[in-house]
């Protein structure tokens, strides 16, 4: 049913998708040069990895400069670039704020490698360390990676690491238990609202309210949310 979902909305939405792509690899060719496109290894599921495209916004040389090998974890062990990093590239930040980075991975949705929504992609050293202080991140790989996601309600750097990985974890139980494609037709649509502006970044509480409406086993219990600590259980029994 998600893998349905996946292909009629994205080639429905393909009339406003594909122009986009295609404007932003030529302002990038043209303001800076090719390749339009950065490729890299990023686990997607469970054990499985793929190659992910993603627009070019840094300068060619970014990822020797900052990866989760170079930079110092300070209070996250995702890498979060700053938007205000002298890596990025001009036309780069225009396409980081119009959200058009990730346009390419739809079509990894339609290959069957990603879904509409989900948990984002991460590369192994990342995922690395992230189990030295989270144990049980590994649940947030039990559902395909997706373009956006519930942490892109809040946006990525209003969240712990905990918060994160505890509303990862729990999008993927209930993605796997009781899948509902209202879940993600509204994850899509707050999403949209909230990179245009129209509506807050979420909080934590209220993500997690909302994926915890959609658990039709009642395994996830709203209130346990609260717990943000590193390192504790996530909200429902270990498989």
């Amino acid at each position: 049913m998600k893998r349905a979902f996946d292909i009629v909305v994205t080639l429905l939405a393909a009339i406003t998708w594909l122009p986009a792509i295609l404007l932003s690899m030529l302002a990038v060719v043209v303001l800076d040069g090719p390749p339009p496109f950065y490729v890299s290894l990023r686990r997607v599921y469970r054990r499985k990895s793929i190659y992910v495209w993603k627009f070019r916004t840094m300068r060619r040389n970014a990822d020797t400069i900052a990866n989760r090998d170079t930079v110092p974890m300070a209070g996250t062990r995702f890498l979060n670039i700053e938007k205000d990093s002298p890596l990025y590239t001009w036309v780069g930040r225009q396409i980081e704020r119009c959200a058009f980075t990730e346009l390419p991975q739809l079509f990894h949705v339609l290959a069957g490698h990603m879904s509409l929504v989900g948990n984002r992609p991460l590369p192994e050293n990342v995922i690395a360390a992230l189990k030295e202080s989270i144990p049980w991140a590994e649940d947030r790989f039990e559902s395909p990676a997706g373009i956006t996601g519930p942490i892109q309600l809040a946006g990525r750097d209003r969240l712990s690491d905990a918060q994160r990985i505890v509303l990862e974890s729990s999008y993927c139980h209930v993605a796997a238990s009781s899948y509902s494609m209202w879940l993600d037709l509204l994850i899509l649509y707050y999403t949209v609202l909230v990179v245009v502006s129209l509506h807050r970044p979420f909080t934590f509480a209220q993500i997690a309210g909302l994926i915890a409406r959609f658990d039709r086993d009642k395994v996830l219990d709203a209130t346990a949310f609260a717990n943000e600590l590193e390192g504790e259980p996530g909200p429902f029994p270990p498989r």
